[in-house]
C-alpha cells in the first residue's frame, strides 16, 4: 500500500541527496529509520568472532577488570 506525506522542499532535497541511483524513496526512508534504531543486544553476538586483535583485546580487558576493586557502600 502506498502512503502519501508531505515534505519540506529541505527535506526532499536531503532525501533526494542520499537518495541512490535505481533506490526509491522509500528505501532511503527504511535505512534512514533502522540506522537510529537501538539495536538489541543480539544485534552484536559474534562481532569479535574473526577479529585478529580480539585476544589481545580481550587479555587487557581481563587485566584491567583484575585491578577493579570494589569499595563498600555506606547508606
Amino acid at each position: 500500500m502506498t502512503k502519501v506525506i508531505s515534505l519540506s522542499d529541505e527535506a526532499y532535497a536531503e532525501l533526494k541527496r542520499l537518495k541512490g541511483e535505481g533506490e526509491s524513496f522509500s528505501k532511503v526512508v527504511i535505512k534512514l529509520v533502522k540506522k537510529d534504531r537501538k539495536e538489541g543486544i543480539m544485534e552484536f553476538a559474534g562481532v569479535w568472532k574473526n577479529k585478529p586483535d580480539a585476544k589481545k583485546i580481550f587479555k587487557e580487558v581481563i587485566k584491567d577488570r583484575k585491578k577493579f576493586k570494589l569499595r563498600e557502600m555506606r547508606l
